[in-house]
């Protein structure tokens, strides 16, 4: 599949038309935002696009994106949300509103698999194998096209994921427990950034 990639430096452009459901993913120095910078933000609206935003590591300025992100009426699907949306309060500081997890969807929908990795779904929802081998690259300087094109891999099939997950949640009588599910993410976040990373419901 050819998909289109558009670098964006330090924010979108104010013209940029992204509808109203968008796949999005992170991209960082670490896992840690307390001393890891946010790097990349990547969109896309679910039509073979990828937008990647290079964030100004200085000043972390960019309003356009942060009203699409917390705009409520704009959906916003990702995998493994968690992890993004500590760094993007942390750094761009807003939180990421009206979101869907993937992630969250496939370990209840997907009870035949232990396996819940973007590169498990792309597999069985998309049908083709995709490389993960720039997971561990360094985001923060010029980014190569094998870099970007890995960014793109991480957004642009998540909207038939999604649909796919969504149907099995609703056959299987499981949706409900999936949207209860999904409202305690922006505590889990607030929690992660407070430093409270156990599981508080341990005994």
């Amino acid at each position: 599949m050819d998909i289109k990639i558009k670098l964006h430096k330090h924010d979108l452009p104010e013209d940029l038309n992204l509808g109203k459901s968008i796949a999005i993913d992170g991209e960082f120095g670490g896992l840690n935002p307390s001393k890891d910078k946010l790097c990349l933000i990547q969109i896309s609206t679910g039509n073979n696009d990828a937008h990647i935003i290079q964030l100004d590591r200085e000043t972390y300025k960019a309003p356009i994106l942060v009203k699409i992100l917390s705009d409520k009426s704009v959906q916003k699907i990702g995998h493994f949300l968690r992890a993004d949306l500590n760094f993007i309060k942390h750094y761009l500081k807003t939180d990421v509103e009206n979101i869907q997890d993937t992630k969250i969807q496939s370990k209840l929908a997907r009870g035949y698999s232990d396996k819940h990795s973007l590169k498990d779904l792309i597999r069985e929802f998309i049908g083709i194998e995709i490389s993960k081998q720039y997971q561990s690259s360094d985001f923060g300087g010029d980014l190569s096209q094998k870099q970007l094109q890995y960014c793109a891999n991480d957004v642009v099939y998540l909207h038939k994921i999604h649909d796919s997950l969504n149907k099995i949640l609703i056959r299987e009588d499981r949706k409900y427990l999936y949207d209860e599910a999904i409202k305690f993410m922006k505590i889990r976040v607030d929690l992660d950034l407070a430093f409270f990373k156990d599981d508080i419901w341990a005994h």
